[in-house]
């Protein structure tokens, strides 16, 4: 088979596979998520079979501590959250008109051209953001229960995730051995190399990225709320989640928290303080630490790209789409580097014709 053949028959395989993934996509989701999972236990597994015990014991104690935090962390978190979200919506107009009495007096008459019925409109806009929020919020929970396609999702997200994720962990070695089996021999050590770019990016940026994440959400969700900051948990937890994004997220979160202490506090510099040495914290901690030791220098992607990856997944296939948007994205740029390291090496590059050519 020629090079041009090769070419158009792994062109269609993939095109088919797209395609089939868009009309199953809204059955994939446990499948995702447990895939996800299973990626995420693998390395904890493998270290206790590597100890003496069997890989279905050690598959069965990983997922079942796993799944067994999940629940109870929902159970206790998720009231808690669904109350902050739903009043933190609700205030929107409120701190927009305690912005507008904080800040007109700083910047009327010394903005050329200023306006004040530009802060109207902004709350206005405000105003009706928060109730549309507020409404759209009670729906999505109401139509989990009344949506017979929504009640199914959450059922299998539910039952269906824990079964999958058990079977790869436990299989993970071997799927990976029969895949590699099925590689073009001309073509599998290339294959290896850019896969096992693929996984240091993925396991550097889902792994490392989400475990530093998860560590400054408790920090500035703790601290915020025991600062007194309203809503410090759902801001917290949020502003970690952001983090998931580097250094975006985190200037995202921490601005989000000094807008809400402003207006709950006004000018104090204490709480001010207070707040900003809670994000000190976590950013010096992260830095010194958190992101050196579980990230180090693995990720290569570029936070723009995550972002866009995140965004186009949604937009394209829901929240299926923005979770597999980060591997597709640490695929895509493996290809990405790879198709420039071999341009740049080539006589189109250089304009050097080889001898022989």
């Amino acid at each position: 088979m020629s090079r041009r053949d090769q070419i158009l028959s792994w062109g269609a395989a993939l095109l088919v596979c797209i395609f089939a993934f868009y009309l199953l996509r809204a059955m994939l989701l446990p499948f995702v998520v447990g895939f996800a999972v299973a990626y995420l236990l693998d390395p904890a597994a493998d270290r206790l079979e590597a100890v003496g015990l069997s890989r279905t014991f050690a598959t069965a104690v990983i997922t079942g501590a796993f799944f067994l935090l999940v629940v109870v962390l929902l159970l206790v978190l998720y009231p808690l959250l669904e109350k902050q979200t739903v009043g933190f919506l609700a205030r929107v107009p409120d701190y927009a008109e305690r912005i507008r009495g904080l800040t007109l007096p700083l910047i009327e008459g010394r903005i050329p051209g200023f306006d004040t019925q530009d802060l109207e409109q902004m709350r206005g806009f405000a105003t009706v953001f928060a109730k549309q929020s507020v409404t759209w919020l009670v729906d999505a929970f109401a139509n989990v229960w009344r949506g017979g396609v929504a009640l199914f999702n959450f059922l299998s997200l539910i039952f269906v995730t824990p079964v999958v994720a058990f079977y790869l962990v436990r299989d993970w070695d071997r799927i990976v051995e029969n895949v590699d089996g099925l590689l073009p021999r001309g073509s599998a050590d290339v294959i290896r190399t850019q896969m096992s770019l693929v996984d240091d990016a993925l396991s550097g940026f889902i792994r490392g990225q989400g475990s530093v994440a998860l560590i400054l959400g408790i920090i500035f969700a703790v601290g915020w709320s025991v600062v007194g900051l309203e809503f410090g948990l759902l801001i917290g937890l949020g502003a970690g989640l952001l983090a998931f994004i580097p250094y975006v997220g985190s200037i995202i979160g921490f601005g989000t928290a000094f807008v809400v202490a402003l207006v709950q506090f006004g000018f104090d510099p204490l709480p001010l303080g207070l707040i900003t040495m809670v994000f000190l914290i976590g950013q010096t901690l992260d830095g010194l630490f958190l992101t050196p030791h579980l990230v180090g220098g693995r990720i290569g992607l570029h936070p723009a790209w995550v972002m866009f990856a995140l965004m186009a997944g949604g937009a394209l296939f829901g929240l299926v789409g923005i979770l597999l948007a980060v591997p597709a994205a640490a695929v895509i740029a493996v290809l990405v580097r790879y198709a420039l390291g071999r341009y740049q090496g080539s006589e189109l590059y250089s304009g050097v014709e080889r001898d022989g050519s």
